[in-house]
């Protein structure tokens, strides 16, 4: 019989198998840490199964970074082109946005309406595409909220070599749209130097939507054909794309008062910063007169409130900023204006938030019946005085007011320059017109500077209180065809009137939006225009 055998595990084939499995078990738990540790590049596909890749490796709380880009082929060094990148900190999904700030041509006047939009669009891609920066200056973008803040040119963000215009203006609305990054250059933005371009946009509000404009001013209500005059934009040619937004100017003069004070072209621009808030307003019922009455020529203060807002936009009629009295010459009282004493309406003003005041227009000899016993000092009725001497010491009297009774950390103050008018074949009570204009002129009617401004400017650098001239006077130069001219009354009230054309007030919708659009500038980029 066989002896049985038995199976028996001998101590040294335990030891080498019991080494190999757990060397086998070690070298697989290095090996899985490792892929853990360094996975692929992003742009292979091993592991990845497909995933979309994103091109951004950066904290979501670095510092935006800054870099120059090579658009459409053409090499921009750092003195041509600044691109400004940023990464959302809400948007988890890595989300790029870019643009490249686009710099207007170097040229004033006027910019000419192709024949159709898709021209114009077309136009647009190949001028403004490749434009970036001003003048070669860095680019500072400052972050809200945060401490992080970049000024200069940095390599960050990987970027695409093409930037379409499309991704510029999501990016300007994206700009336009958030309260956390404001753009800022290294020198101050003339909003002066421009030139008007086609909108098709253009207006923003239109004479039959729009309750607050008068008959003096409602040009297309009156029989004007020709409409190119409302679709036309001043385009300042460093300070980059910028737009009006109803909504964002009632947030900034939210429960303030902004009040305007001068003569009728103030008014004028009174009434087109009504019509262009109240785009931005539902219900018609919540802006409303205080007063109660229709706006008209005869009646100089209104005051309407927006109630969501619990705003004021108010107008005050002041043509001098002094006060208009009578004063006893001999024995007969005459009218004169006392150029040593402030607008006794005044005390409306003091409490305001933000202050546009205006005067020039009635400055003349024939409103200041040649200053022949017209101006007065204290008690004293001038025999004769120069109209520009006049009102140097008038502004000087206003002058003296702001700095008494306005306080710089509680109310803006602007004061508005001239607005030119164009009356050719004579004057505005001796036959003069504009009625022919439909086009704005290719350079300006006039070489001087208005020596009204020149004693403007003066006066508010002697100031303590800070106070910004609103310059609109050049831009507004090339704008002849934006007077109501013949269109200033209805036909039936123009066929009875006798009257001359109106070549001094403008028609709205039309120029002085432009000029608000200018304040709000301002009031938005307060340090960052001039």
């Amino acid at each position: 019989m066989e002896r049985q055998r038995s199976f028996i595990i001998k101590p040294t084939r335990f030891l080498f198998f019991t080494f190999t499995i757990s060397s086998f078990i070690i070298i697989i738990s290095f090996f899985s840490l490792w892929i853990v540790k360094n996975p692929p590049a992003r742009s292979e596909s091993f592991l990845l199964f497909n995933r979309t890749t994103t091109p951004v490796a950066v904290s979501f709380f670095r510092p935006v970074n800054l870099r120059t880009v090579n658009t459409s082929g053409r090499n921009f060094s750092r003195t041509d082109a600044v691109t400004t990148h940023f990464v959302d900190a809400h948007l988890r999904k890595s989300e790029n946005l870019s643009t490249h700030l686009k710099k207007a041509d170097n040229v004033t006047g006027y910019g000419g309406i192709p024949l159709s939009g898709e021209e114009r669009r077309e136009n647009d891609v190949e001028e403004g595409k490749n434009d970036g920066g001003a003048d070669g200056n860095t680019t500072e973008v400052r972050v809200s909220g945060g401490e992080s803040s970049i000024k200069g040119i940095e390599v960050g963000l990987p970027i695409s070599d093409t930037i379409e215009k499309k991704d510029s203006k999501v990016f300007l609305e994206k700009l336009e749209s958030s309260n956390e990054i404001v753009r800022t250059e290294s020198h101050q933005c003339d909003l002066t130097k421009g030139k008007w371009v086609y909108e098709e946009s253009y207006p923003t509000y239109s004479n039959s939507s729009c309750p607050f404009i008068d008959e003096g001013f409602d040009c297309e209500g009156n029989g004007r054909l020709d409409l190119n005059y409302k679709k036309l934009k001043w385009q300042p040619q460093d300070c980059g794309a910028y737009r009006f937004n109803a909504t964002k100017m009632l947030e900034l003069i939210r429960g303030k008062r902004l009040v305007f004070v001068g003569d009728s072209i103030n008014r004028n621009q009174w009434e087109s910063m009504l019509c262009m808030l109240f785009v931005a307003i539902k219900d018609p019922r919540k802006v409303y007169e205080t007063h109660g009455r229709r706006i008209t020529k005869k009646k100089g203060n209104y005051s309407f409130k927006f109630v969501d807002y619990k705003c004021t936009v108010e107008f005050y009629v002041s043509h001098f900023l002094v006060h208009e009295g009578k004063a006893r010459l001999g024995r007969r009282r005459i009218q004169t204006l006392q150029i040593d004493t402030i607008d006794r309406g005044s005390s409306r003003w003091r409490e305001a938030d933000v202050l546009v005041f205006n005067s020039a227009h009635w400055w003349s000899h024939y409103k200041t019946k040649s200053g022949i016993n017209y101006y007065q000092e204290r008690d004293q009725v001038l025999p004769q005085l120069d109209v520009n001497t006049a009102f140097r010491r008038a502004l000087t009297t206003w002058a003296s007011w702001v700095d008494k009774y306005i306080d710089s950390k509680k109310t803006r103050v602007f004061f508005r320059s001239s607005a030119p008018s164009h009356f050719r074949g004579g004057q505005w009570n001796s036959g003069g017109h504009c009625r022919e204009a439909t086009e704005p002129l290719n350079e300006t009617s006039s070489l001087d500077y208005p020596e009204k401004n020149v004693i403007v400017e003066d006066v508010i650098n002697q100031m303590k209180t800070p106070v910004t001239l609103l310059n609109i006077t050049g831009l507004s130069d090339y704008r002849i065809d934006g007077h109501p001219s013949m269109y200033g009354k209805s036909f039936l009230n123009r066929k009875f009137a006798r009257g001359g054309e109106d070549c001094s007030h403008w028609c709205l919708p039309g120029v002085p939006d432009t000029w608000n659009e200018l304040l709000y500038f301002h009031l938005k980029y307060k340090d960052m225009v001039k």
